[in-house]
Formats: structure tokens, C-alpha cells, sequence
């Protein structure tokens, strides 16, 4: 469960901000949407390889 506490003299946009910031890095949203969808699993490894490779291209690059 993910919770702000407001500070003393705190803005309510300020905690809002904070609150959407803990969310987004918490992955509650990506998760959600990856359970409500099925993915054929030949689908998931092709994906990861493309994932992968595009990886494995952009270190090479960064190397040279």
C-alpha cells in the first residue's frame, strides 16, 4: 500500500506530486496492465530477445 504523509505547512499539490512519483516508480500501474492482458508466451520470448538485442546494440555503441 502506498501512502504520503503530510508534512507540517505542506502544500497539498507538493504531497499530491510526491504521492504520483512513489506510484509510478512502485510499478502498481505496469503490473496491472501486464495481469489484464494475456501474452502468448512464444509472444513474451520474442519479446525479450528483440528487448535483449536492442540492449546489447546500444552497449556496443556506447563502447565504440
Amino acid at each position: 500500500m502506498i501512502g504520503v504523509t503530510i508534512q507540517n505547512n505542506e502544500n497539498i499539490d507538493r504531497a499530491i506530486k510526491r504521492f504520483k512519483k512513489k506510484y509510478e516508480r512502485s510499478g502498481v500501474l505496469r503490473e496491472f496492465k501486464a495481469r489484464t492482458q494475456f501474452v502468448k508466451p512464444s509472444i513474451e520470448k520474442r519479446l525479450a530477445r528483440i528487448k535483449a538485442s536492442r540492449r546489447q546494440h546500444k552497449i556496443q555503441k556506447e563502447q565504440d
